[in-house]
């Protein structure tokens, strides 16, 4: 017997080797969930084509580890900046499963990183339509469902930098602070109806997208992506950055039916993050 059995989840952006959707997937059919996995399968459009995106070809490897598991699984193409393609991505699941128990809403993009005077404002705008518009468009979508069954779960994911500001991360930090809000408030309105509505704050997580983004500002700061990842690691009173799992675990408590009172929430998931000034204690 699995905490989820029975249960129906979808998981946003789990196109990703080795990401915080492919292991939250993975988290909730071990236990007992039916998953159905989306992500983009595309690239952006003109200058933010470079951006690394999911596919569809790791989204069936994904479905095919579940179903491994023992429990079933669908892989569906869709852009939750795109209204209708989410839409279909809620009635798809509904249809073939009969139900929506369980929201992960994990896609998320960071294109509008850079220091504050120098975002594109096309990597602005995207930003906010992945993290705040994709988001919003996932939970209108999957509420009536779950307000339909009597109940449900929604998890979306934001970071430490949407609970505390930071360099370089104008777009990205902004969008985040977005996400806990819009969490709290659906989370308000929902609560009556026992849809419990919560955030995950991830710290530094070692995906493949971290990587990206790790070897990108080592060039900025002239040091190595090792030394840049061991300087980020020191920080954290655990030792070492979060995988994948360590989010993945935190996702499915808030997920389950352990989770009876816990609401409007954003929880830093963060190993025990030291901020700056405790260098000073140290000296």
């Amino acid at each position: 017997m699995g905490l989820l059995d029975a249960k129906v989840a979808i998981v946003t952006g789990a196109g990703r080797p080795r990401g915080i959707g492919e292991a939250t997937a993975l988290k909730l059919a071990q236990e007992g969930a039916d998953v159905v996995v989306s992500d983009i399968d595309r690239t952006y459009d003109g200058d933010l084509a470079w951006y690394p995106l999911g596919s569809m070809d790791h989204l069936q490897t994904v479905v095919e580890r579940i179903r491994g598991l023992g429990r079933k699984a669908t892989a569906l193409k869709a852009d939750i900046t795109r209204k209708d393609e989410v839409e279909g991505m809620i009635g798809d699941t509904v249809n073939e499963y009969g139900r929506l128990d369980i929201l992960v809403n994990n896609a998320g993009s960071a294109v509008g990183a850079g220091p504050f005077l120098a975002i594109d404002e096309t990597a602005w705008d995207k930003t906010f339509e992945v993290n705040v518009k994709g988001t919003f468009y996932c939970m209108r979508a999957a509420i009536p469902e779950m307000l339909r069954i009597g109940g449900g779960r929604i998890i979306n994911i934001s970071s430490v930098g949407g609970l505390k500001g930071a360099p370089q991360y104008g777009a990205y930090n902004a969008s985040k602070f977005a996400v806990v809000g819009m969490t709290q408030t659906a989370a308000f309105e929902f609560a009556p109806h026992n849809i419990l509505i919560n955030c995950v704050c991830p710290n530094s997580v070692d995906t493949r997208l971290t990587e990206f983004h790790r070897d990108a500002y080592a060039e900025v700061y002239n040091i190595t992506a090792d030394d840049l990842k061991k300087e980020q690691a020191r920080r954290i009173s655990m030792g070492r950055w979060a995988l994948g799992e360590d989010i993945a675990n935190a996702i499915c408590f808030l997920a389950s039916p352990m989770n009876t009172y816990i609401t409007a929430q954003a929880l830093p998931v963060e190993g025990g993050y030291l901020p700056p000034w405790a260098d000073v204690l140290e000296s």
